[in-house]
């Protein structure tokens, strides 16, 4: 192979990787376009400082909350708490999910009873929780499996139901069982859909995690790191509070796409 042909063929391979690498700086765009507007805005004060603080106090607070360990407190109790909810709630719609996909009778004793349920505002769920289980841990907890309970049913149930047909076919020809038609070609068919609600579990239970903390501010989270920052007017606190959880919110996005991408590597191979 002559030289030509190798520069040629080296290009190609890093053709793909080059566009991979543009794809991620266009998305740091917008945010360093926000940061230097905000710098600027703050450098300028054509706002006043108490409402918009400078990035400048808002890393002296992040460095604060660093060093002194009160972020990996507030963080802890925080992931704690959606970590436990996130696994019950996914547990729990997994199974249901699973019933409701499977028996047609089931479906049509608990079908209409879940599909009110879930159209019930999950914010409504706060005063009656506080009420059954006060403002500590376990109301938390409870509110986010619930948060994380729906999309995991949802999509199970979807994901089940509609199982190729021609898949079936070949089941039923080569007289497989009930419960080997469920393991090898139903649950299989439907593991994109149930990753699916898994993950919009993941993200919903974060989100729910500092709504819970917010409402029922009973205890330590991240949460209550905003409501601190309000009830002392400590602007640089809030908009602290603020990129950690857009941060973390990110963290477990780009941890769900990733995870996908290999499942649906290992999907095709199994294909």
């Amino acid at each position: 192979m002559s030289a030509a042909s190798t520069e040629r063929a080296e290009l190609a391979t890093l053709e793909p990787l080059r566009a991979e690498a543009a794809r991620r700086w266009r998305g740091l765009v917008l945010p360093l376009a926000a940061i230097a507007l905000w710098w600027l805005v703050a450098h300028l004060e054509l706002v006043n400082s108490a409402l918009l603080v400078s990035p400048a106090k808002v890393l002296a607070t992040a460095w604060e909350q660093v060093s002194t360990g009160r972020l990996w407190r507030a963080l802890g109790a925080s992931l704690a708490r959606e970590a436990t909810g996130f696994l019950i709630g996914t547990a729990g719609g997994l199974l249901l999910g699973a019933f409701l996909g499977l028996s047609p009778l089931f479906n049509r004793l608990v079908g209409p009873s879940f599909n009110t349920f879930k159209q019930i505002s999950l914010f409504a769920w706060i005063p009656l929780i506080s009420v059954w289980f006060g403002l500590g841990d376990v109301a938390k907890v409870v509110f986010l499996s619930l948060a994380a309970l729906v999309p995991v049913v949802v999509n199970t149930c979807d994901g089940i139901r509609t199982a190729p047909p021609a898949l079936l076919e070949v089941a039923r020809v080569y007289g497989f069982t009930r419960w080997q038609t469920i393991w090898q070609v139903v649950l299989p068919a439907a593991l994109p859909a149930i990753f699916t609600g898994v993950y919009l579990a993941l993200i919903y239970s974060w989100l729910a995690t500092i709504g819970a903390e917010y409402l029922l501010v009973s205890g330590r989270g991240i949460g209550n790191t905003l409501i601190e920052g309000s009830e002392h007017f400590r602007m640089d606190l809030v908009l602290f509070g603020m990129v950690v959880i857009g941060l973390v919110g990110w963290s477990m996005n780009a941890s769900a796409r990733i995870l996908e991408r290999r499942l649906a590597r290992w999907l095709g191979r199994s294909t």
